[in-house]
């Protein structure tokens, strides 16, 4: 049996029988897939900590909305601990902005990487946070 995919007996047109002819016609492998991103609320009486990692997309649009519920809730001023963060699309973007127009208090965001610094930067929600490089409360 054959899929689509699969050779055809005798070789690819063209192909003369040559295994490089063959190999040359195989898609080179993908990149691994980056880390699984996820999204963790720590509630405390003083503060709500959001700590975010690996690849904050849209996978996680539940999760994000989950947590913005979350922090909303406590009421208590919220940070944002990035340092974890692999990738981050609009998605992660949008919730660092609905966090910063929906909560009372300024929202911190902690340990930022490089990657989401330029996204803060190039949208300008950077505006809308404290960007805080080392958290004197650790």
């Amino acid at each position: 049996m054959r899929d689509g995919n699969s050779t055809p007996p005798g070789g690819l047109a063209g192909d003369q029988g040559s295994e490089a002819a063959a190999a040359s016609t195989v898609p080179a492998p993908r990149d691994a897939p980056g880390e699984p991103g996820s999204v963790h609320v720590i509630l405390s009486p003083d503060r709500t900590t959001i700590v975010l990692s690996g690849e904050v997309d849209a996978d996680l649009g539940a999760d994000l909305a989950q947590a913005t519920t979350d922090a909303e809730q406590a009421g208590v001023p919220i940070e944002v601990d990035a340092h974890h963060v692999t990738f981050m699309d609009s998605s992660g973007v949008a919730f660092l902005a609905r966090l910063a127009m929906r909560t009372p208090h300024r929202v911190r965001l902690l340990h930022v990487p490089p990657t989401v610094e330029f996204l803060l930067e190039v949208t300008r929600i950077g505006e809308l946070l404290d960007v805080v490089e080392d958290d004197p409360q650790d």
